[in-house]
């Protein structure tokens, strides 16, 4: 994190200038087999061909809702980059009514029907792979965003002093993020570049997106995302986490 840096966009482009090639996410699924790493470049990439999407295929202004429908998962990290980067709103888990676009994934398509506006549906499949034809009232993201530029800036400056985020009722400006996210993360033992947290919190909470996106953005550190966790313990995930040289970990307490 730079003293310059006042939103999450601005945390990824000193991501991007310290070190490209270093891997930013690693996302497990462990219902799934799956296994994604992306190095800065390749998430910045994502990040800038969604924002495209958003300013340019949405025609989004700042200030506009989208309500991201979508589980903790890498695709929804590049969603949360890519809307703070276009300087529109990222409502997780949302009123899609309330919104002017929504994004949602398997299990939340017929929610997202209450969005009037454009709507946008992700498989959340390994490799993100296309639907075999989109669900009803919704284009598939896997389609259409590799149309899009490698390369972004938007049409008017992002202000940091805007709302950026709404999650679990409350909204931040991506100042605040960005503020949030640096004291967030010496708690969750993020120290700087090197330090490695393994999340498996879910996206719901302001906790789970700063254990599972901004606090290692801010700390210069670097994230293994991890959906159905509860489906690897033990060994296994004692395995993972010397494998991954995970440094920090973030888990909710089982019952």
């Amino acid at each position: 994190m730079n003293a310059t840096d006042r939103t999450p966009a601005d945390l990824l482009r000193s991501a991007l200038a310290a070190d490209p090639a270093r891997p930013l996410v690693t996302f497990y699924d462990d219902a799934t087999g799956e296994r994604v790493e992306l190095s800065v470049a390749t998430f910045a990439n994502w990040v800038a061909k969604t924002a495209n999407l958003i300013q340019d295929g949405l025609s989004a202004e700042p200030g506009d809702r989208i309500a991201l429908l979508l589980p903790a998962h890498w695709q929804t990290a590049v969603w949360l980059l890519a809307c703070s980067s276009a300087g529109v709103l990222a409502d997780m888990d949302g009123d899609p009514s309330r919104a002017d676009f929504v994004v949602a994934g398997p299990g939340r398509f017929e929610d997202g029907l209450a969005c009037r506006g454009e709507r946008y549906a992700l498989s959340l499949a390994p490799l993100g792979r296309r639907f075999p034809s989109p669900p009803e009232g919704y284009a598939d993201y896997a389609v259409d965003v590799p149309s899009h530029g490698d390369r972004f800036a938007p049409y008017a400056p992002v202000d940091p002093e805007a709302p950026a985020l709404i999650v679990a009722g409350a909204e931040y400006t991506g100042a605040e993020v960005v503020e949030r996210a640096s004291a967030d993360a010496p708690g969750l033992d993020l120290t700087g570049p090197g330090s490695r947290i393994l999340s498996a919190l879910p996206y719901d909470t302001w906790e789970g997106l700063s254990a599972g996106l901004y606090a290692p953005l801010s700390a210069g550190g670097s994230l293994v995302l991890c959906r159905n966790l509860d489906r690897l313990d033990g060994e296994p995930l004692a395995k993972r986490i010397e494998a991954e040289r995970v440094t920090a970990t973030a888990r909710q307490d089982k019952p």
